[in-house]
């Protein structure tokens, strides 16, 4: 499906109307998966599959939590799960570099990080699309293969991958919700819970019927605390041993800052839901009690 030019050293796409090129073998495979569809790469974890083993490595740090690349300059704690996220927070945060890509239409100054950036936007200059769709009686056009690409999915939607299932979704949402209906629940052999998968299943093996747990322990010397969820050993070492704490509560009359700012999960999870169940027993607990209370007053 690939060829090599020799004289150019590099390797062309050979499917119809794709022009596209590559340095290395590696990146014409994983281009012509967009192709062809498949996903060799598939997680152990969850039921996700990648066209390359890197996005796949990439991809498990998600389940880990690892986050392998520092930031070695002095005084930047910030940590991140690919180099190129770290490379992007040098350029950002510690360089300003200026966005290597300028606009050069007479009058505008924008600028950007990335080719494909600019040359999308130059076509708000020009009025030209240069990626229209082929299906019949459709008149779209699009700035980026990208866009066009992600476009066709509305004609030709998203079909069930399962043996002798016939159904296609018309969006991604929708056929994610079908993909669950063909999903293996895996039992927990100790309570007999049901999980979507085996990451999912391993954990609550390792929080609830596991006595040891995984601790994290404070790296910086003299200090013996250990933490059980890494986000509070991040939280910890960027507060109390850096006094770095950028988030402030927004509350009218409230001066507290935070290290490290929790994002509010959503509401209909259903761990979500067992915990707020928990709370209300709790609460009714509490005030069956109080109602037996009797307050004294103890001053002579």
């Amino acid at each position: 499906m690939g060829e090599r030019l020799q004289s150019q050293k590099s390797f062309v796409c050979s499917f119809f109307d794709c022009k596209a090129k590559f340095s290395k073998s590696w990146k014409l495979e994983a281009h012509l998966c967009k192709h062809t569809g498949l996903r060799p790469f598939s997680c152990g974890s969850c039921d996700k599959s990648f066209c390359t083993r890197y996005q796949l490595t990439r991809h498990e740090f998600n389940h880990s939590g690892d986050k392998p690349h520092k930031c070695l300059l002095e005084g930047c704690s910030e940590v991140f799960v690919t180099n190129a996220s770290l490379k992007n927070h040098m350029v950002r945060v510690h360089q300003h570099r200026e966005k290597q890509y300028q606009c050069d239409h007479p009058g505008c100054k924008k600028g950007f990080n990335k080719r494909r950036q600019l040359k999308a936007h130059k076509c708000e200059h020009t009025q030209l699309l240069p990626f229209h769709c082929t299906f019949s009686g459709c008149t779209k056009e699009f700035p980026t293969h990208g866009k066009l690409q992600h476009h066709k999915k509305v004609h030709e939607g998203y079909p069930c991958k399962e043996e002798d299932c016939s159904f296609r979704g018309k969006t991604w949402t929708e056929y994610q919700k079908h993909r669950k209906k063909h999903q293996v629940k895996l039992q927990c052999g100790e309570c007999k819970k049901l999980f979507n998968n085996a990451w999912f299943l391993h954990q609550h093996e390792l929080n609830v019927h596991t006595r040891e747990k995984r601790v994290f322990p404070c790296p910086k010397r003299g200090c013996d605390k250990k933490f059980t969820k890494r986000f509070n050993l991040e939280s910890h070492v960027l507060g109390d041993h850096e006094g770095k704490k950028p988030f402030s509560c927004a509350y009218a009359g409230c001066r507290k800052s935070f290290a490290m700012k929790m994002l509010r999960p959503r509401k209909n999870q259903p761990w979500r839901k067992a915990q707020q169940a928990r709370m209300a027993a709790e609460t009714r607990k509490l005030a069956a009690k109080l109602q037996n209370t009797q307050l004294v007053d103890t001053k002579p």
